[in-house]
């Protein structure tokens, strides 16, 4: 069994951190800890994992930052909560910085207007994150693709990664326009192509098939040189668990090679998120 570095893993602790979303979602309005992550993943190949900023309230930003790089094993690193588009950005991101797990920032813009990521500070912001080097994730709607292309191409010396194959409406199949603007992005030699979070917009009864040509796409296009892989717990229980997650991703690559496999499931995570 291939080991798997998840690269997307969010931990849910509402008695220390404050998520106002969470009212708008009653599944997921409750405590997914690192215990419960671990019953499930250890079985499954999973050594290793990074944890994704889950849209603390802002105040809290910093709290889930040192918390989350304090809980040990497996957690080997984060992707911290940032707002680019903010007057103090290059304070926070020098204290982002001066802690080694951080690894990236994150900014959702899939729930934002548009016009928040195309903002002039937004990217001359981003631009910081070349001198620390860290990453940002692009969390965008199918959409917003293009949008996140011209971030890419805006900062040339910033790695990007690209959450959830760009959310496409996989439930739909709905392919177009959505695998030329993947093409588009993929481009951009400085962006990286998440297998990550796509079942939550698959429906309920999801098969291995109905995600077939949205992974097989992006590997595709971005190549595998430039893939990693992530479980979106708990965000993936909406349709599915983590070891129906975890199959399905292993079904969709068992005719691939040893090595291809091998760089999405843990090599490049290594080498981007410097991991050693």
């Amino acid at each position: 069994m291939v080991p798997i570095i998840d690269t997307h893993l969010h931990l849910i602790y509402k008695d220390r951190l404050r998520y106002p979303w969470l009212g708008d979602v009653p599944v997921l309005n409750k405590d997914f800890r690192l215990q419960d992550y671990r019953a499930q993943a250890d079985a499954l190949g999973i050594e290793a994992a990074l944890h994704m900023e889950v849209d603390v309230a802002e105040e809290d930003q910093a709290a889930e930052t040192a918390f989350v790089t304090g809980l040990g094993a497996p957690v080997i690193g984060a992707i911290a909560a940032c707002r680019p588009e903010a007057a103090g950005f290059a304070k926070t991101l020098e204290a982002l910085a001066a802690n080694p797990q951080v690894r990236g920032v994150r900014r959702i813009l899939h729930t934002s207007a548009d016009e928040l990521g195309q903002r002039a500070v937004f990217a001359e912001n981003l631009r910081r994150l070349a001198a620390y080097d860290l990453s940002f994730d692009l969390c965008v709607l199918a959409r917003q693709l293009p949008i996140a292309a011209q971030l890419a191409q805006a900062c040339p010396d910033v790695r990007f990664v690209l959450d959830h194959c760009g959310v496409p409406d996989v439930a739909e199949q709905a392919l177009d326009p959505w695998r030329a603007d993947i093409r588009r992005l993929a481009e951009r030699p400085n962006v990286v192509c998440k297998i990550s979070g796509i079942v939550a917009y698959a429906g309920a009864d999801w098969t291995v098939e109905t995600l077939r040509p949205f992974v097989e796409h992006c590997i595709e296009a971005f190549g595998w040189d430039r893939v990693v892989w992530g479980s979106d717990w708990p965000v993936c229980t909406v349709t599915a668990d983590l070891p129906r997650w975890v199959a399905a991703s292993r079904a969709l690559v068992s005719g691939c090679s040893e090595s291809e496999v091998a760089a999405l499931f843990h090599g490049n995570a290594r080498r981007l998120y410097r991991l050693g």
